[in-house]
Parts: structure tokens; sequence; C-alpha cells
């Protein structure tokens, strides 16, 4: 068994010599990331084409690329984001000045998924290393390939009493989560996400938490239908599914979905041929455990495109089923995978309280040129993040906080929110002892009145 204990307090030791603190070798670090990534970038791929049959160039897209924008963007504004901000303070405590200091943490534990295994696991690193962490990584033991590349380029890169990968199956999970750390950054499904934060609250640590849950598509009758369904089979199809912000369920204007149903049918021949299961831009389900979960979740509606699988593949096709309703199976609980249920609306008044009903999402997407629907949407239905008119984007910008929301998650990273979660911000007010206003000291007979007129 590996000894977390030891590691934690080297760790520890580490941070509390201070070597972290300084902007410059923070931005040191992060360059040494981006090399480190750009180096073993052919490995990634082999990597990921083991775990989850990934092409290379959704592995750049989704994996790579994503992660060289954010530190690009992380190491020009760092020194800016670090520095100690002026802010204003009340003239009745006159002469003062106030300042928030940002200072990191100390150290964090980032559990990862399978789903994306190189990039959600490098995406929090980012911000730990932005904001002067030393960090506990903790990948999943699914993608197995891609945890023992991360822990390569890991131990290559930084000293471990920095930065260190600890690999292995739950009970090195459930060993590490007995520690005290100063973050806990974990992101997985909502029943795992509720065991990190039971045993986070024993030590009080604060916690990020990126979950899921039932993402859904609103497709309303003034969308333009051919884009519409080339985003929505996009969004719902890469990764075969496995992404905690794909649409989960769509939810389409009665009077189009016919021609809806039909231009998502030539989308996903588009992208994948008449035979998916040999396209080289479709990946495979990580195990047969999730596979086995996700034929279940196909009975619970009528097969209205793909519906073919493959367990010694590890294949579904791309499958779009109809005839559910909102008490069958697969809509209580995230598919996770490349099946996607059509329900139908008429109005968007049934719309919004039906999805407010139902545990907030990580994300929503809204498909219509209406701005009054548009404002509706995003104004009365809370949700983690999304878009207007496209689908998962909004995650792949350094510029935009991405977090859940209620049982979706907690917490915001990418870009500046990222430096913010793995932050302390410390609030410092400066008096000076040239003047003392004697109105703040007792005896208080007399003063009340004056108070009330400079303080009300």
């Amino acid at each position: 068994m590996i000894d977390v204990s030891r590691i934690i307090a080297s760790q520890r030791a580490f941070f509390n010599r201070g070597e972290t603190r300084p902007a410059t070798f923070r931005i040191e670090q992060l360059r040494k990331l981006k090399q480190a990534i750009v180096q073993n970038e052919q490995e990634i791929y082999s990597a990921l084409q083991q775990d989850l049959g990934k092409s290379d160039f959704e592995s750049y897209i989704t994996e790579i690329g994503i992660l060289l924008e954010e530190i690009k963007t992380v190491i020009r504004k760092l020194p800016q984001w670090a520095k100690a901000k002026r802010v204003p303070t009340p003239w009745v405590h006159f002469p003062a000045s106030s300042r928030i200091i940002p200072e990191p943490l100390g150290v964090a534990l980032i559990i990862g998924p399978w789903n994306y295994p190189f990039q959600l696991i490098m995406g929090p690193l980012i911000g730990a290393i932005a904001a002067g962490d030393c960090a506990v990584i903790k990948p999943s033991e699914f993608s197995e390939q891609t945890s023992r590349l991360v822990a390569r380029i890991v131990k290559e890169t930084f000293p471990e009493a920095y930065i260190t990968v600890v690999e292995g199956e739950s009970q090195i999970s459930q060993a590490l989560l007995k520690e005290r750390f100063d973050l806990i950054f974990f992101t997985g499904s909502v029943n795992v996400g509720k065991i990190v934060m039971a045993a986070a609250a024993r030590h009080l640590t604060p916690v990020i938490l990126e979950l899921g849950g039932k993402s859904p598509a609103i497709v309303d009758r003034d969308t333009n239908i051919r884009l519409s369904a080339r985003r929505i089979a996009s969004g719902k199809f890469i990764n075969a599914g496995q992404t905690c912000i794909a649409p989960d369920y769509l939810l389409v204007h009665h009077q189009i979905r016919d021609r809806m149903v039909q231009a998502l049918q030539q989308q996903i021949e588009l992208f994948f041929g008449k035979s998916p299961a040999a396209s080289p831009d479709y990946p495979k389900i990580i195990n047969t455990r999730h596979f086995d979960r996700l034929v279940e979740l196909i009975d619970s509606g009528r097969v209205i495109h793909g519906g073919k699988v493959d367990r010694d593949a590890l294949f579904i096709e791309p499958t779009l089923i109809d005839a559910v309703s909102w008490d069958d199976a697969i809509m209580a609980e995230e598919i996770f995978g490349p099946v996607l249920p059509i329900l139908t609306f008429e109005t968007i008044e049934q719309v919004i309280p039906a999805i407010n009903a139902r545990p907030k999402p990580l994300a929503l997407y809204l498909f219509s040129n209406s701005r009054k629907t548009q404002n509706r949407i995003t104004s009365e239905i809370s949700y983690g993040g999304g878009c207007i008119n496209d689908t998962l984007i909004h995650l792949a910008t350094p510029h935009l906080p991405f977090g859940g929301v209620g049982d979706s998650g907690m917490g915001n990273y990418h870009g500046k929110a990222s430096f913010d979660g793995f932050s302390h911000h410390k609030s410092v007010l400066t008096k000076s002892f040239w003047f003392d206003n004697p109105f703040r000291y007792p005896p208080f007979k007399g003063k009340l009145k004056l108070v009330k007129k400079i303080m009300g």
C-alpha cells in the first residue's frame, strides 16, 4: 500500500518553505507542463486510443489543445491575478487602506475521471500550479493507459514533494480521502461526489465538485433544423457520448419533431458512415460494466435509429430512441453514452417547469432564434452553464468559468476561476497611527446618535 501520509507530509513541508509563492516560479512550472504535454503528444494519442478508442483529432481538440490554450492564457494573466488588489475603505475607518491578497491554499487533492482522463486531470492542475499549491493527483483506474502516462509525465516534470501522481484502485482513493488536504477537486459522478464531500467534511476541507446530471437540449420550432441537428449530434456522440456535459435528452417542439429526427439521422451517417463500428472517428465504451448499463437503458424506449451493439468490441452505435416518458429508467439517471432519448413539447411554458422539477443540470442547450425564448430559458432555469444554438463549446474557453450547481456540482474552474478556486483571498486593512478617532472606544454614553449619522 502506498504511504499517502508520507507523501502529503512531504508536500506540506515543501509548501511551507514558500518556494511555490513567487509568480515567477508558478509561470515556470506552467511552461514546464506545457512543454511536457507537447513533447508527449504522440504518447497521449496512443494512451487515449487504447483506453477509449479516440482518434488523434478528437484527442487533440478535447484533451490537448484545450489545455495548451488555457496554459497560454494563464501564463499571460497570472502576474496580474497574483497581485494584491487595492479596494475602497469606508471613510469612517480613516486613515486606512484595504487590500485583497491572493494566496495559495496549500496541498490540493485532484481526483480525475476516466472519460477525458488527460484533460480533466491536467485542467485542474493548471489551476493548482497557477495558485501556488502543491498537488496530489489520483487518476481513474478505468483509463489505465492514460493514468500510467500521466504518472510518468508528472514524475519526469516535477519533484514528488511538489506534484505527484498516486495510482491505484478505489482503496487508494479511500486512503487519500482520510487525509487532511487544503482543497479537494473531484470530477465524477454525483454519488461519488457525495462520498468525497462527506470525507472532506471531517476536516472542514473545501471542495470543488464537477459532477453531472441530465443536461437537456431544447429545440424550438424557429430553429435552423439542419445546423441544430449537426451541433447536437456532434455534442452528443463525441467520445461515444461519455461526456458530462453531453446533451442527455432532447426536448423538441412537436411541429418539427419528424424533421429533426430525420436531420439527426442524416448527420450521424455523415459523421460516422453507414457502419459506425468501422469508423476511425467513433470511440468505444470504457468497459463492460458501463456497456451493460447502457444496453439496459436502450430498452427504455423505441429505437428509431442505431441500436446495434457489440460487447466484445465495447461498441454501441449512435442511438436515437423515442416513446420515452419522464418516468422511464433512462430519464432517471445520467446516460453517459451514445443514446439520445427524444421527447416533445408544445410550448416553452411546458419545458421550464418540467426541467425545474428535476435536479439542476450541469449544462443546458437551447436552439432558438427567439431572443424572448433565449432570455426566458437563461433567466428561469438554473443550470451550471451552456450554449445557445450550440453544444459543449462553453467548456472550451478559459474566459468562462465552468462548474455545476446543486446536484451537478459546486465551484468553478478554467482560467481566472481556476486561480480563484485554488486560492484564498485574504483581506487586510492597514490603519495609520497618525490619527485615532475616539468615538469607537468606551465609554459609549452620548455617542449613539453620532454613530448613526456617520454609519446610517
